[in-house]
This record gives structure tokens, sequence and C-alpha cells, in this order.
């Protein structure tokens, strides 16, 4: 039975997520948004996916949060000729020189990890990238018959380049749904990309310190889930997601722009994203604000459009700002 959150709890917490708000500053300049959904994401117990042009920093970002966690980190760069068990590990035969009996043992890849950088995962094929789908959705790993648990927590974030297509596979949508958070990096501000320049260019480096370790990430998560959501909000989340999906009697730009919608996960995501938050902004009930904050990154990976978006250069942060608009409001 879980511990009811209370005020020195929520308290205790805020400051440490300040704490790593702040480690994560040192090395990044600005990107404050996507650095809240980053953090969103790791309270939710979700994984992220990175999208920007080079030289945005994205590797940087994820790298510094996870010198930030006192949690093993690990970035894998994905490339067209990467196998399954680069990533996952594989069986060695190993011989006991005393005895001379041989056996197979399990040598774990670098999926086996707290926090897993999988950069431009768009440039692995299919094969190599369906062997993340078991560990993202399962913490699990199933190799030679045996089923491996992955270390607790565990989150992986990916990133890809939207530019270069070329030789690249993109995601299948099985394995987009499984991403809690589809988060776009865009061009700093001038002022930011002012200050990028003079920190990144002189003599001195910045250290990003530790200030929180896998047993305060659990338990970030669990108090996510005691974070309080009204019965109207949910029944919005329901009306929005379902709304996503075309048929008849629905939003125009639904019917036009829009294959197929968004599933039922769609809806659990936006409630645990709203939920981690609201923890974030020291509340202990989520709000309206909080889901349309969140609606974009949580369903723009979910929505398949069909080639009249494509045409009219309609993309699904269009679809999605339309159907806020349109489905009603709870009563505030």
């Amino acid at each position: 039975m879980s511990t009811p959150l209370t005020e020195s709890d929520l308290q205790s917490q805020l400051a440490r997520l300040g704490q790593l708000r702040q480690a994560i500053a040192q090395a990044i300049v600005g990107q404050d948004e996507v650095v809240e959904q980053l953090l969103i994401g790791l309270l939710a117990g979700g994984h992220c996916l990175l999208e920007g042009v080079p030289g945005l920093g994205k590797t940087l970002l994820v790298r510094s949060l996870g010198q930030a966690l006192k949690l093993q980190f690990r970035r894998v760069q994905f490339t067209p000729d990467l196998m399954p068990s680069d990533i996952l590990g594989t069986e060695l035969l190993e011989e006991d020189h005393g005895t001379g009996h041989r056996h197979f043992r399990f040598q774990p890849g670098p999926v086996f990890t707290n926090l897993l950088l999988a950069d431009e995962l768009n440039r692995t094929p299919p094969k190599t990238q369906a062997a993340l789908l078991e560990a993202m959705q399962e913490r699990t790993v199933s190799y030679a018959g045996v089923t491996h648990a992955l270390p607790a927590p565990f989150f992986v974030l990916a990133t890809q380049n939207p530019l270069e297509q070329a030789g690249t596979y993109p995601l299948p949508e099985a394995q987009l749904d499984r991403f809690l958070l589809h988060i776009r990096v865009d061009y700093p501000s001038e002022r930011e990309e002012h200050d990028i320049l003079a920190q990144t260019t002189g003599s001195r480096g910045n250290e990003v310190p530790q200030v929180m370790h896998g047993e305060e990430v659990l338990k970030l998560q669990s108090l996510v889930r005691e974070v309080h959501l009204g019965e109207d909000l949910l029944a919005w989340i329901t009306k929005l997601v379902r709304a996503s999906r075309p048929g008849e009697g629905g939003l125009e730009d639904v019917r036009k722009y829009v294959r197929w919608g968004a599933g039922p996960r769609a809806g659990q995501s936006l409630v645990l994203a709203a939920k981690a938050r609201a923890l974030l902004h020291g509340r202990l009930a989520a709000t309206r604000e909080d889901i349309a904050a969140l609606a974009a990154p949580v369903m723009r990976h979910r929505l398949l459009l069909s080639f009249a978006a494509e045409a009219e250069q309609k993309s699904a942060d269009d679809v999605i700002a339309a159907l806020l608009r349109s489905v009603p409001l709870p009563a505030a």
C-alpha cells in the first residue's frame, strides 16, 4: 500500500528537483521547455524521443542529465550496421580450465543500464530498432529462452535528425507509441546563442554535479502517481484522445488530415505527464494548463497524417491545436 503524499515529502522532493535543474543548467544554456519535458518524462517513468537539427545540444542535454543523476549511463550510436546483440548482449562460450567443462554465459549489452542514450535511433535498421521494443515496454530482455530484468529505474532517451532522411529507417508506429513524449528541440534565442558561444569556447569547462541517486528517482516516480487529477480532467483527456480518431461526425481537421488517431496509451501518457508537470511545479493536483501544455508532446508522434496533410503542409501539432480549441474545456 502506498504512503500518502505529505507536504514535507513534496517540499523535500521539489528541492531535489530544483537542484537537478540547476545541475543541468551548468552545461545547457536555455532550452527551458525541453529540459522541463525531459524531467517530466523521467518523473512519469516514460521514455523520450528528442528531435532536432544537428548542433542543438540534444546529446549534450541527455549526457548532462546522466551526469547529474547518480545512475549508470550509457550511450549507443545507432548505425546501419548495428546488430541487436550489440545493444542487448550475447552469449559467450566459456571453459573451466580445471575441469574442462564448457558453458554459455550471457554477457549483458549496453541496454543493461539506468539511463540509455540511443543516439540517432532512426539510422539503424528495423531489426535493431525492434530489439529495443521489449526493453522499453517490459523492462526486460529475453535471450536464448531466458528473461533478464533491466535495472530500475530504466529510462531511454532517443534522438533523431529530421533533416537527413537518406539512409534512415523511420521508426514504426508501434515503437513510436512506446515513447511517452516526443520532444522538439528548436533553435535557441539570440541571447541564448550568445551565451552558448561565450560558455563553450573558453578555457573553463562546466562540470555537472551529481545531485540525485536512483532511489530518489524511484520515490519521485511513485509520488507522481499520488498527484490528484480530477474526474472532469480525466473525462477531458478521454475526449481529446478519442477526438483525434477520424470518423463520422468528428472534427473536420481530423477527418481531413488524420489517417489513424491516438490510442488509449496516449491517454495514459497524458495523465501521467500532467501529474508529473504538476509535481514539478509544486502542486499536488494537475490542472487544465498541465494537460494543454503536454498534449502536443504526448500526441504528435501518435497521429498518422494523411496525404492531404502533407500536401497542405499541416503538421500533427496543427491538428492537436485544433483539438484543444474544439473539444470543450471542463469548467474551471
